[in-house]
């Protein structure tokens, strides 16, 4: 069967691979979820995952549920364009699903921080890298307390990460647009617009 004979109705020309990053309380998931409602054939990768698949989580949807030997094949087989091992449990991006879901013309959204975004980049140079940066430090430190979830300690400890993140996406020459979310509404305009120029739409 040739490639034309498994084309679908939805298909198009200008498959896209977005990298959207940013340090915790900086509003990038808020910003990630308006791109993708924005813009028609977004879809948003699915990581694997060794960790525990919960009642509240949908396989394929949340995750892909795989045991330590499964990822260990990915990662061998180089079936992963990025993995992190985060507090025991690993998690990665399947190339596979991202490049057929490329190959259809889609914009692939991949939420994921600096580290990972430095090994797409290195597999695929032509993913676009968008990062969200706060207004300023004091007002990223007074999201993260807003949120009410962590000790005062957690806190200092995630604000001094987001420094560190924020210094190395700034020197890394990992990405191609830097927004800055003092407004949320202009944040996401102004990444669907990019995203929308960088197609070619």
């Amino acid at each position: 069967m040739s490639d034309h004979a498994r084309t679908l109705p939805t298909d198009t020309a200008n498959g896209l691979l977005l990298i959207i990053s940013g340090p915790s309380g900086v509003g990038k998931t808020t910003i990630t979820r308006g791109v993708e409602r924005s813009i028609a054939g977004s879809v948003f990768s699915v990581s694997a995952t060794t960790r525990a698949k919960t009642d509240a989580d949908v396989e394929g949807v949340d995750y892909h549920f795989v045991t330590d030997a499964e990822f260990d094949r990915l990662v061998a087989d180089d079936e992963l364009l990025e993995w992190a091992n985060v507090f025991g449990k690993r998690y990665g991006t399947p190339s596979g699903w991202v490049g057929e879901q490329l190959r259809r013309g889609r914009l692939v959204i991949l939420e994921i921080d600096v580290e990972g975004a430095r090994q797409v980049k290195a597999k695929m140079p032509g993913a676009f890298g968008v990062f969200i940066l706060p207004p300023s430090e004091e007002v990223l430190l007074q999201r993260l307390r807003d949120r009410k979830r962590e000790s005062e300690a957690a806190i200092q400890k995630r604000f001094a990460e987001a420094k560190r993140e924020i210094a190395t996406a700034r020197s890394g020459g990992i990405y191609d647009l830097f927004i800055t979310n003092d407004d949320l509404h202009r944040a996401t305009a102004e990444a669907v617009a990019a995203v929308r120029s960088r197609r070619g739409a």
